[in-house]
């Protein structure tokens, strides 16, 4: 017989001693009774708890993660709230940055993918250009190309100048993202 039906069965039994001495103490009008029947219900309720798991459930939550001290629990209950509401606000954060990231990559899907915007940066006529070097160009010489002219307009260097730099990098990452999209489409 398995453990949890003769924990069940007893439980039984002693439930049904503890309503028999009860009802004797209702007929008999003798305290002195009930007290021997609450011994009985006492067990019965604790064979019940044991045998239908609930003991042993309640035991296994008091375990789990949340009941574990954290490292930065420190003393006292303001310790614990502190650190409960900074992972709250942590785990808050995540979910949003999550939210906002499957987003972004929803609109990057309807606007066709890595599809330049209109106003953002030189065409890419302006690009070749501005790189200096003729349309249709070779992957190598535009790198080629953007490297000389970075070295030119970097801020940091003798005579740079910002805005160029900003125009030359925005004309490389023209280049190739052209030169992506047009390999995407070749396959």
């Amino acid at each position: 017989m398995p453990r949890a039906t003769l924990l069940v069965g007893l439980s039984a039994v002693f439930a049904g001693l503890a309503a028999v001495l009860g009802i004797l103490t209702l007929v008999q009008r003798n305290p002195f009774v009930l007290i021997l029947a609450a011994p009985f219900a006492f067990l019965a309720y604790v064979f019940w708890y044991q045998g239908t798991g609930k003991l042993a459930e309640q035991a296994r939550r008091r375990t789990g993660p949340e009941y574990a001290r954290s490292r930065d629990a420190g003393f006292g209950a303001g310790a614990r709230r502190a650190a409960e509401e900074s992972r709250r606000r942590r785990e808050a954060r995540q979910r949003y940055e999550a939210r906002e990231s499957r987003r972004r990559a929803r609109r990057g899907r309807r606007r066709g993918g890595a599809a330049p915007q209109p106003n953002s940066g030189p065409s890419e006529r302006e690009a070749y250009e501005i790189l200096g070097v003729d349309p249709g160009a070779s992957e190598e010489r535009v790198r080629r190309a953007y490297r000389e002219k970075v070295k030119e307009t970097h801020p940091d260097a003798e005579g740079g100048d910002e805005e160029r730099f900003k125009r030359v990098a925005a004309a490389y990452d023209r280049l190739t993202d052209a030169d992506e999209s047009r390999t995407a489409q070749n396959r």
